[in-house]
């Protein structure tokens, strides 16, 4: 499998100092409104993503928790990255549709873990791959859950 060039770029600057924020920065700079939530990519691999985002007055609701859309939008960008890591230079993938539990408030910073519970095969055919993201705040408790599915097909 041919690395995408985001993920060849990830595996450059992860083991270096402050090349997670390196990168995280790059990527807001690629993708301008996933920098509404300043997210921090921590872990990137082929089938798992966890991205990191500091409740801010940025993301704040009216409430002053954090905004459930900034919560969609941390959802997509660690879906986005876990399918850069994942889906081969031979495909493309594109978001087709979301749902979303939120399950409790959110009043800290948050942390989402996409993580796929087994990397499919990536054939001749066009097919839809539900992504589980699982939004947790500072104490690991779940606030937000979502599925993002995206079809991916051959280039």
């Amino acid at each position: 499998m041919t690395s995408t060039k985001t993920y060849a770029m990830w595996r450059k600057l992860a083991e270096r100092p402050l090349g997670n924020r390196l990168f995280s920065v790059a990527m807001s700079m690629r993708v301008p409104y996933f920098g509404t939530i300043l997210p921090t990519v921590v872990d990137m691999r082929p089938g798992r993503c966890e991205v990191r985002s500091p409740k801010w007055w940025g993301v704040h609701n009216h409430i002053h928790t954090f905004h459930a859309i900034a919560a969609c939008n941390l959802a997509e960008c660690a879906m986005g990255m876990l399918a850069e890591a994942t889906v081969p230079t031979s495909h493309r993938w594109i978001p087709k549709g979301m749902t979303v539990a939120y399950t409790a408030k959110a009043n800290t910073s948050l942390r989402a873990v996409a993580e796929l519970p087994e990397i499919p095969a990536f054939g001749a055919e066009p097919f839809d791959l539900p992504v589980p993201v699982s939004i947790m705040d500072t104490e690991g408790k779940e606030v937000v859950a979502a599925t993002i599915t995206i079809r991916v097909s051959p280039k």
